[in-house]
């Protein structure tokens, strides 16, 4: 069981890499270019899929599998994975006031985002405990991992879970930390008022 939670946590934060990718890309792009909501979700959701399913299947090209093949394997080890991270993430996103409409500069943005993939990955990981138990999901790729890849097979980059992980989390926290100082700029930046006509006759009747 030690070993099935184990790879079950390492399959979920594989997953919550690429859809973390996707999600932060998606919602920035959509609220930098004034996306509706709807839209934005849909821009978010396929960009998690597309990043999803490209960081699962880089190992697999590396151990040697074409394009077809890895793809297959992915569609089948990962599908569900994602999906219930898009609708745990979206879903949490939605819930909060404000969350979807908050500029990038607002900490409510980043600490929404951070609360929805934090809840996404709970969320996914009894779903990907479920699928290795049974011999499915990661456990379709487990075998290929750690593979000596040959030839020009050698340049496809080995990503390391945690490397992303910690990148992710740094970005965010770095977003987190510009919208919160921006903020505390913000209210002391004060646009000149123009002198009351009582204020200008008497500075005239004075001179």
């Amino acid at each position: 069981m030690g070993s099935t939670n184990a790879m079950a946590l390492a399959a979920t934060l594989h997953c919550l890499t690429g859809c973390a990718i996707g999600e932060i890309l998606g919602l920035m792009i959509g609220t930098a270019i004034g996306l509706g909501n709807v839209a934005t979700i849909a821009l978010a959701v396929a960009l998690a899929f597309a990043f999803g399913y490209a960081l699962s299947t880089l190992p697999l090209l590396r151990a040697g599998l074409g394009v077809g093949a890895a793809l297959s394997v992915v569609l089948a080890a990962d599908t569900l994975s994602i999906a219930t991270m898009e609708l745990v993430d979206n879903a949490v996103m939605a819930a909060i006031p404000g969350a979807m409409d908050a500029g990038l500069v607002n900490p409510v943005f980043w600490l929404s985002m951070m609360l929805a993939l934090t809840v996404a990955f709970f969320a996914a990981w009894p779903v990907n405990r479920y699928l290795l138990a049974r011999g499915k999901g990661h456990a379709l790729t487990h075998g290929y991992h750690g593979a000596t890849p040959t030839g020009a097979r050698r340049y496809i980059p080995a990503l390391a879970t945690s490397t992303l992980v910690a990148a992710i989390t740094a970005f965010m926290l770095g977003g987190f930390v510009v919208s919160v100082a921006d903020g505390i700029e913000s209210p002391g930046i004060e646009s000149p008022t123009p002198e009351s006509p009582g204020h200008a006759l008497g500075a005239y009747e004075d001179a």
